[in-house]
């Protein structure tokens, strides 16, 4: 896990990379919130979107809802919304 996506930083910002999540360098045990934002912005549009889809499916195993998923224009990065049961 990199310094960035520690588990206060994530708890803080609400938010995760999902690139972290599909390789296991994500820990959410100790995450206090019912929500969260899966983060995408590494290849082009599509492969954002598939990204932060494949990570919402990853923590589908571990509780987690996907609620919805968005592209931002202004940034070009693609968030996935998840709600934990």
């Amino acid at each position: 896990m990199t310094a960035a996506e520690t588990p206060e930083h994530i708890a803080r910002t609400r938010m995760v990379t999902a690139r972290a999540i599909l390789q296991g360098q994500a820990d959410l045990r100790t995450y206090p919130y019912r929500l969260l934002a899966v983060v995408s912005h590494h290849g082009v549009s599509g492969d954002k979107v598939s990204e932060a889809v494949a990570a919402a499916e990853v923590l589908g195993q571990f509780g987690w809802d996907l609620v919805n998923v968005s592209e931002f224009a202004s940034n070009k990065i693609v968030y996935a919304f998840l709600r934990k049961r």
